[in-house]
């Protein structure tokens, strides 16, 4: 069998290596390094990679053509679910070009043109002075500081316009002229980008579709042949490269740069949110989303030096696994991978070797193999801009905003459901949360107190301590902590709970306290990894929290002398005992402090964690306060609600959101109680 990898050495000189890592690669340093820098495996992260392994452990490749057709078929499916869908109805382009740069063999215009309703997309084409249609390709950028401006994107842009390529590069949602702010250098991911969760809009479905719309404008071009465009990026663009190259079929050579991993991969490292495909590992495997290029042509670029789930190996794995579906297709010597001995980048070697590439397969010349870059010119990032400094227009919709513009519609628009209905969809929203075959062992190392040893799931283990209650009729509060047990606010909660009478047990929530997941913080978002990891799975975080409260309240009940059962939590764990009480009518009451009052939210969240922002929520259930109104008739006590940027209510806004509470408990109001203010 003919080699599919090709080892190329990097040629650039060490020193400009070193100041354009240090200049435009410090996002994705960032998560390259997280990995590397992980200490000895911890419980949660041990037991997420045992379910990932678990979750894939029976895939094959298709026995033939028709198989494939109809896993292809399924797999397109659960993908357009998990993006949330796509527009039937696609807004007009409206392009304009703003400006045009003319330069010796191309120009270069500075375009605007609209993806979705009110949302632009800005721009830069190189077209090259040459009469008839010509073959285009997409260039999108990564977690470079200047996004299509970077230095980065415009070798290749340049490079590609010099060999005959129509080019157009794109800034993504939320980065470059499309951030929040008017400067380039900001970051689209974290809290930025959880603001398209609860509307059940991932950014790395927004940014197929946008992809899509970018070819659309590459159709109404004159110059473009729509039979010959391709695509290629490196890092972020890599994988908006794979995703949207697998997806639509109008690209027809597709080249992922030092993207290609494989999921699992994923799991112990920090990654953009743009990468996350809620559920992806419960429907496949990346592999497979390589799989369905074929019989597209697809060229893999990886860097021998770079982080471990984007690295030689991880990538070997799937191209592997994806080559026996290319090959039903008659097509055994595709996919190709190209090795270059380099850090993460897309350097002159890479760019060389996609030359060779695209011009094999959207020009029908050559065999492949790297075409030596032509002399090639940058321009300042600010000359590309379409709106320099701070000319953008007042009414420019960011990400955030238009998370928020979706979600007000989403809510408009909501049905009343029935409670019965509105538990399931919340049962399934959060990756089910029944207790299933969890157990639980229960001691007592001292007069009047409890151990439970909670075995929740396989591979995972929970330890509860706790104080009985004084009598048979009195309750039990039990204290959910994100924070550690010698946490000042649990000590507090079981000194209340011993003046009431009542006893107390004190649950760390999985991946906190003790189980908490080294380097888990990044930016806004103090659990980005683990929240991370179990979107990867499909249950997000909180819905594992649920779960594991659900099943301590049970076992409770049944092993010790008492009443009821109330819930007890502070910030970190508010929602989730709020939907476990929702969800769960053998839970007889919360007490929250610090609750998030709506997931509808303009400006990137503050203080939240991503474990709350669950896909789809805002769209299949409904906001904070339609799951809350399930708690009724139980007892709610609520201190201190929050805004989604961590400010208290003011009273004014406390009001409100109580009288919106109220209906729900009716001749029952004195169990509902809210307090404003800190």
């Amino acid at each position: 069998m003919a080699s599919h990898c090709l080892l190329v050495r990097c040629r650039m000189a060490r020193s400009t290596v070193c100041v354009l890592l240090l200049q435009t690669l410090l996002p994705s340093l960032i998560f390259a390094t997280a990995y590397a820098q992980a200490p000895a495996e911890k419980p949660f992260l041990s037991f997420v990679r045992q379910t990932a392994a678990e979750l894939r452990k029976q895939d094959a490749p298709p026995a033939d053509l028709a198989a494939w057709q109809a896993q292809r078929t399924l797999l397109r499916q659960q993908l357009e679910l998990a993006w949330g869908g796509f527009p039937q109805q696609h807004a007009p382009l409206e392009a304009r070009i703003l400006e045009t740069l003319d330069r010796p063999d191309y120009r270069i215009e500075k375009i605007v043109f609209q993806t979705l309703p009110g949302v632009f997309m800005t721009a830069s084409a190189w077209v090259p002075k040459i009469s008839g249609k010509l073959p285009a390709v997409l260039c999108v950028h990564g977690h470079w500081a200047g996004a299509k401006q970077d230095p980065h994107v415009q070798a290749r842009c340049a490079g590609l316009a010099r060999l005959g390529f129509f080019v157009l590069a794109v800034d993504a949602f939320g980065a470059g002229e499309r951030a929040i702010g008017e400067q380039l250098g900001e970051y689209h991911g974290e809290m930025t980008a959880a603001t398209l969760f609860p509307i059940g809009r991932p950014l790395s479905g927004i940014q197929v579709y946008e992809n899509g719309r970018a070819v659309d404008y590459l159709c109404s071009r004159p110059e473009v042949d729509p039979q010959r465009i391709g695509i290629t990026g490196a890092s972020g663009g890599g994988n908006q490269s794979m995703y949207a190259g697998a997806w639509d079929e109008r690209f027809k050579a597709v080249a992922p740069v030092c993207s290609v991993g494989t999921y699992q991969a994923y799991l112990g490292a920090a990654c953009c949110m743009c990468e996350v495909v809620p559920g992806a590992l419960a429907m496949t495997e990346e592999s497979r989303i390589l799989a369905l290029t074929a019989p597209r042509a697809l060229l893999i670029i990886s860097a021998t030096q770079d982080a471990f789930q984007f690295s030689v190996g991880e990538a070997a794995k799937s191209i592997s696994a994806a080559r026996p579906v290319f090959s039903l297709y008659n097509l055994p010597d595709l996919p190709r991978h190209t090795v270059v001995e380099s850090p993460h980048d897309y350097n002159q070697p890479m760019r060389e070797a996609m030359y060779g590439f695209m011009t094999q397969h959207l020009k029908g010349q050559g065999t492949g193999q790297p075409i030596p870059e032509p002399p090639i010119s940058l321009e300042e990032p600010e000359a590309l801009r379409c709106y320099p400094g701070t000319t953008r227009p007042d009414d420019w919709l960011t990400l955030p905003q238009f998370a928020a513009r979706e979600a007000r519609g989403l809510l408009q628009s909501r049905k009343l459901l029935p409670p019965s209905e509105l538990r399931q969809r919340l049962e399934r929203l959060l990756g089910g949360t029944e207790p299933g075959a969890g157990t639980g062992q229960l001691t007592s190392p001292a007069p009047g107190t409890f151990e439970l040893q909670l075995k929740p799931e396989a591979g995972l283990q929970l330890q509860l301590v706790g104080r009985n209650p004084k009598s048979a009729d009195a309750g039990l509060r039990l204290i959910l902590t994100g924070q550690g047990s010698d946490h000042p606010w649990v000590r507090e909660q079981q000194r209340l709970a011993e003046a009431a009478g009542t006893g107390w047990a004190v649950l760390e929530l999985r991946a906190t306290g003790r189980m908490e997941v080294s380097g888990d913080r990044i930016g806004k978002a103090p659990d980005h990894n683990s929240a991370e990891w179990s979107l990867w799975m499909g249950r997000p975080l909180c819905g594992q929290w649920v779960r594991d409260i659900r099943l301590t309240t049970a076992l409770l009940k049944e092993k010790l002398p008492c009443s009821s059962i109330e819930l007890v939590a502070s910030g970190t764990g508010s929602f989730a005992a709020i939907a476990a009480v929702a969800i769960d009518e053998n839970i007889d009451g919360a007490d929250i402090t610090g609750l998030l009052t709506t997931f509808v939210s303009d400006k990137p969240y503050v203080g939240q964690r991503l474990a709350d922002m669950v896909p789809g929520i805002l769209r299949d259930a409904g906001d904070v306060v339609h799951v809350a109104e399930l708690v009724a008739p139980r007892p709610l006590r609520l201190h201190a609600p929050v805004t989604p940027q961590g400010e208290p209510l003011d009273a004014a806004a406390a009001n409100e959101l109580l009288s919106r509470l109220q209906p729900a408990w009716q001749e029952n109001s004195e169990r509902l109680k809210l307090t404003a203010g800190k």
